[in-house]
């Protein structure tokens, strides 16, 4: 089995497939490292051979991960780099090295299943927006806030904006204006996300017309997913980049 990891800023997204076939055995999202190692000790019928990993944290953070993993499992870990150019995609970044692995794996990613030009739109603790085009050229990007991030910033620098994570999943039932704090606040972030992504859609059209595909992933991306009918919502499209970056025999 392979246990692949999706470590970014605020959690770290796991599964587990199987080397045939390729489904996932078992998958979650979990807080730190530790709650990590010891949700996968009680997966049924566990039996890890190889990890591939991505990792937007520091690189002593990475480390730590990757030390305990081989301790407690065993295991062969792989990291993903960096790279200037990989599976058609070029790296549009001046400094390649400083573009986020996770943004890179999804176009990747995202590249593959179109074989198009693609417009990757990551919904997480920042939103994310790249561009790929038809000859695989990555154009740049656009990077601002997501929800967990303008939720955050607006609870601690505003007295009265105090609720919990239950009234805000009820406060996007719908996106009327608020008539109360936390519908305000909630369904406030929610449109700026969706003019976010408008903007980002004309973006698009101006370089490539309709020929193009539009991608959804990250956490939030279900949020934005009625604003977009035509994209394909892919919630693992960094693991389909992570395959291709860190191949296993």
């Amino acid at each position: 089995m392979i246990l692949e990891l999706d470590c970014g800023n605020s959690f770290i997204k796991w599964r587990v497939i199987e080397p045939i076939g390729k489904s996932a055995f078992a998958e979650g999202v979990v807080g730190s490292d530790m709650a990590l190692i010891e949700g996968l000790k009680v997966v049924p019928g566990l039996s890890l051979a190889r990890c591939r990993m991505v990792s937007v944290r520091a690189v002593e953070e990475t480390e730590r991960l990757v030390e305990a993993l081989v301790r407690t499992f065993n295991l062969v870990v792989s990291v993903a780099a960096p790279a200037r150019e990989m599976s058609g995609v070029r790296n549009g970044y001046r400094e390649f090295e400083r573009l986020g692995l996770d943004r890179w794996l999804a176009m990747l990613g995202a590249f593959k299943l179109a074989k198009r030009a693609c417009l990757v739109l990551d919904f997480g603790t920042a939103a994310t927006a790249d561009y790929v085009g038809a000859d695989g050229e990555h154009l740049g990007g656009f990077i601002c806030p997501g929800m967990p991030l303008m939720r955050n910033q607006l609870r601690t620098h505003t007295r009265k904006i105090r609720y919990d994570d239950v009234e805000a999943e009820r406060a996007l039932e719908r996106l009327s204006p608020g008539r109360t704090t936390v519908e305000a606040v909630e369904r406030g972030c929610a449109l700026m996300l969706r003019g976010f992504v408008l903007t980002q859609l004309e973006q698009a059209r101006v370089y490539w017309g309709d020929n193009f595909t539009v991608f959804l992933t990250g956490g939030d991306a279900q949020l934005i997913a009625d604003a977009v009918p035509e994209a394909r919502l892919v919630p693992d499209l960094v693991f389909v980049g992570l395959a291709m970056a860190c191949p296993l025999p």
